[in-house]
């Protein structure tokens, strides 16, 4: 969801995170990854605007970040 959201493709995040584009689909199909292969896809959505939300009993999520010149 959040790569969609931010319009990323696959090899943007992929070169973005330092990963191989097959980490990422891997990722998105819910394989497991390694702990530090997953910090760095989300820093790297974080960096592009993404913000994970915590479970708060709906589930976990993301949103995007409001722009700040709104």
């Amino acid at each position: 969801m959040a790569r969609s959201g931010l319009g990323l493709g696959v090899r943007e995040l992929a070169e973005a995170a330092g990963v191989s584009t097959n980490t990422i689909t891997r990722l998105e199909k819910g394989e497991p990854l390694k702990t530090r292969t997953i910090e760095a896809i989300q820093a790297a959505l974080e960096a592009a605007g993404v913000e994970f939300i915590p479970e708060n009993g709906g589930g976990a999520g993301v949103r995007l970040k409001k722009n700040s010149n709104e």
